[in-house]
């Protein structure tokens, strides 16, 4: 059963969500909470596997809210999904850093909304690869790499992870990144894991913002 927190500001918001996911067999609604410090809160007390979290909301916002969760070692297994009104909101990238493992936008397909669910429970990041690059594109300067700039923990990736840490950093899924390179899915998997293990990265979301941020990547040089 995938337990599900809706952290949002607006009721109607909240009770559209659980009407949709509590007619899912395998999804149950724990939790409530219309602002980030009862989002915190209620996350802590019911320890569940998705937090759909709106970004603007009263007292501390998302991103604080989910800051919190990400760096509260007993939440280490509780994923975020941020909810934001448009696919370019300008704190979907901090949201990112702070630790949430996607976004989607509020205006979402109820279908899509209930698969998004199931990905980030299942430990998968939900990032369209197009968006998700435009997004860092535009809140991440292009730089060139440079020793200084990765962290000392990339250095302890061997050449074929940094390779696959690059294409998931460029959206490729795991059966594309299997066939470039030959191997099955379940080995990119595994290279995927070990990678995040190496640089503290919670998930694949982790793993884009750390190779945009070192560089390893470049915003604008890989197709939509």
């Amino acid at each position: 059963m995938i337990r599900v927190v809706l952290a949002d500001d607006q009721v109607l918001v909240r009770a559209g969500f659980r009407a949709l996911l509590e007619l899912e067999p395998d999804i149950e609604v724990v939790g409530e909470a219309a602002d980030g410090l009862a989002a915190v809160t209620v996350v802590a007390e019911t320890v569940p596997d998705v937090v759909l979290m709106d970004i603007r909301m009263p007292g501390i916002d998302g991103i604080a809210a989910t800051r919190r969760i990400a760096t509260d070692a007993r939440l280490a297994d509780v994923r975020v999904l941020i909810l934001t009104t448009f696919d370019l909101d300008e704190y979907v990238f901090d949201a990112l850093r702070a630790g949430a493992s996607g976004f989607l936008v509020k205006h979402t397909l109820p279908a899509e909304l209930v698969r998004a669910v199931r990905v980030v429970a299942a430990g998968d990041a939900l990032l369209s690869p197009g968006v998700t690059r435009r997004l860092i594109a535009s809140f991440v300067a292009p730089t060139p790499a440079r020793d200084d700039a990765v962290p000392a923990a990339m250095a302890a990736l061997t050449g074929r992870e940094r390779e696959v840490v690059v294409r998931v950093a460029e959206g490729r899924s795991n059966d594309e990144i299997a066939t470039e390179f030959f191997v099955s899915p379940a080995t990119v998997r595994t290279h995927v894991s070990r990678a995040m293990t190496k640089l503290n990265a919670r998930d694949r979301a982790q793993l884009v913002v750390l190779a945009y941020q070192c560089g390893l990547v470049h915003p604008g040089t890989h197709p939509t």
